[in-house]
């Protein structure tokens, strides 16, 4: 079984919105600093200036990380372990099929319980539902692979 990628992201960004990316957050992290030199004084008096500067520096620092390809949320399937980013800045997970208890299945997510008691949860949406059929499909072959216990639900309102 090789390695099966999934994008989570509503849209691939081209080489141009990527520069436009690193660009804006480079200026917004250059703005901040300029602002933080030229204000320095006034921080005694306005706590308003050091808000605005740790959203620029936090803003700048989040456009260049999706300007580099390090924001991009995806799942990848290999023969014995998932790599999961389901936010685009908290670090990658690496889910171990040896770690897995069980995994369940719903319509809109996935569960993962592991053996240490974590559970592990990754919500499609509804933004793209033509990818949660071949990821549900693939996560079902990973199972069926590694002998861990799937669990197909559906949610009643």
């Amino acid at each position: 079984m090789e390695p099966q990628f999934f994008s989570l992201e509503l849209h691939e960004g081209n080489r141009l919105t990527r520069i436009f990316q690193l660009v804006f957050g480079i200026i917004c992290i250059a703005v901040a600093i300029i602002w933080l030199i030229i204000n320095f004084n006034s921080f005694k008096s306005n706590s308003a200036l050091l808000i605005t500067i740790v959203f620029l520096i936090g803003f700048g620092y989040y456009q260049i990380n999706s300007g580099l390809g390090r924001a991009n949320r995806f799942i990848e399937i290999d023969h014995d372990r998932i790599r999961l980013k389901k936010n685009s800045l908290l670090p990658v997970q690496e889910l171990n099929a040896g770690n897995m208890e069980k995994i369940e299945i719903f319509p809109l997510n996935l569960i993962f319980f592991m053996r240490n008691n974590k559970t592990v949860i990754l919500r499609f949406g509804t933004t793209f539902t033509d990818k949660i059929d071949t990821i549900k499909k693939e996560i079902m072959n990973f199972a069926k692979v590694n002998s861990i216990p799937v669990e197909i639900n559906t949610e009643e309102f």
